[in-house]
């Protein structure tokens, strides 16, 4: 049985229209949370609209219009209805579940006497002025509790590891300061894609790594083959404390971003980008060694400094090889990260400075927890390892 919906639109689209204002966008909401929910309720029937089947086990029962403020603005929602009850959909719960971190974050800017322009019209838009620190404790003790038991939920096997930071601005004693987000996902044995953890913090770069590394194993984290990260310094140093006997695979995408700061000419770098991708996509290790020797040679008098760099640091792009070569599109880079980092960034820069760590975690902490769920019912991928 499939699910269609009536309406699709393209990511970019709908960044587009966030970046412009908010016109338009409580009618895309408007489409998407209702056709979640109908697909739902379907699930939930076990079957389609109008569907004869005999695994049928009861009947739609129309709509009820529940209105919700979101950042938006007010969206009446048309929520499915069965006619023996006992169901009610969980779509709208969860996407909603990001949007209340937002408005908790923005009125504790409000209430704090911090917020812009910008900041001052969403919150107007969402709820008025009629905000109280007593309200607002409230919504963060219920949300924070919720997101604090995904946090710490119990892990399992993971059989890739992926990690990565990204840093968001926070208000610190009155100072503004970059606050390191640690990032982490996973694929499982059977191809399913995990959100791992998440943790933000202000302290020094290593030692942070180190207790968000040892966190997830203290969760029970077990069975990782491989680690692929950016060559970070004190993600390196943490990755040998607590990792130590995992292999490491160092991100090709990230390489390619680095090659590109020893080139000495404009006109080389597509070049140099095309002999660096063709080592990469050797059929082996032994292949793109050969490769590698290569380009070290080609580039030796005419680019110096990128023959060197080429020389120490492209090999630890190479573990890779040493994995089945079915695997290796979904393990040589943390591109999957990389868009998971685009979507926190849509949503934090509404936001612009925190107002204190806490409100940073609580926002991009329901983001990833939305994006672990989509994940856990989105298309696994297929290993094929019998």
């Amino acid at each position: 049985m499939t699910h269609q919906n009536n309406y699709t639109f393209s990511q970019d689209f709908i960044d587009e229209l966030i970046d412009t204002g908010f016109d338009g966008m409580s009618e895309i909401y408007r489409i998407l949370y209702n056709d979640a929910m109908k697909a739902e309720r379907e699930k939930f029937l076990q079957a389609d609209k109008y569907e004869r089947t005999e695994n049928r086990i009861g009947y739609a029962n129309g709509y009820k219009p529940k209105t919700v403020k979101t950042r938006v603005g007010e969206i009446t929602f048309d929520i499915p209805q069965v006619r023996e009850g006992g169901f009610y959909p969980s779509a709208l719960e969860k996407g909603m579940r990001s949007e209340r971190a937002l408005l908790i974050t923005l009125a504790e800017m409000y209430i704090q006497g911090v917020s812009t322009r910008k900041v001052s019209t969403v919150i107007e838009k969402m709820c008025g002025f009629e905000l109280s620190a007593m309200q607002v404790s409230r919504a963060t003790k219920r949300l924070d509790e919720i997101l604090q038991q995904w946090r710490e939920r119990p892990l399992g096997d993971i059989r890739y590891l992926f990690l990565d930071a990204r840093y968001e601005k926070v208000r610190e004693s009155g100072q503004i300061r970059d606050a390191a987000v640690l990032i982490a996902t996973g694929i499982a044995p059977e191809g399913e894609r995990q959100v791992l953890g998440v943790s933000v913090s202000l302290s020094e770069h290593a030692v942070h790594w180190r207790a968000f590394l040892q966190s997830l194993k203290d969760r029970g984290l077990r069975g990782v083959k491989l680690v692929t990260s950016d060559a970070h310094e004190g993600l390196g140093a943490a990755r040998r404390a607590v990792l130590g006997s995992t292999p490491w695979h160092r991100c090709h995408f990230h390489l390619q971003q680095n090659a590109a700061a020893y080139v000495p000419r404009t006109s080389m770098r597509a070049e140099v980008a095309a002999d660096i991708r063709n080592i990469f996509n050797a059929p082996d290790r032994a292949t793109a060694e050969k490769y590698l020797q290569m380009a070290i040679q080609k580039y030796a008098k005419t680019a110096p400094r990128l023959s060197a760099w080429l020389e120490d640091n492209l090999a630890e792009g190479f573990t890779f090889f040493d994995f089945p070569i079915h695997h290796r599109r979904f393990i040589r880079t943390t591109n999957s990260l990389e868009r998971v980092n685009r979507e926190i960034r849509r949503r934090t820069k509404v936001a612009g400075i925190f107002p204190n760590e806490a409100s940073c975690l609580r926002l991009i902490s329901a983001i990833l927890m939305e994006t672990s769920e989509k994940w856990q019912i989105g298309k696994r991928y297929c290993f094929n390892d019998s």
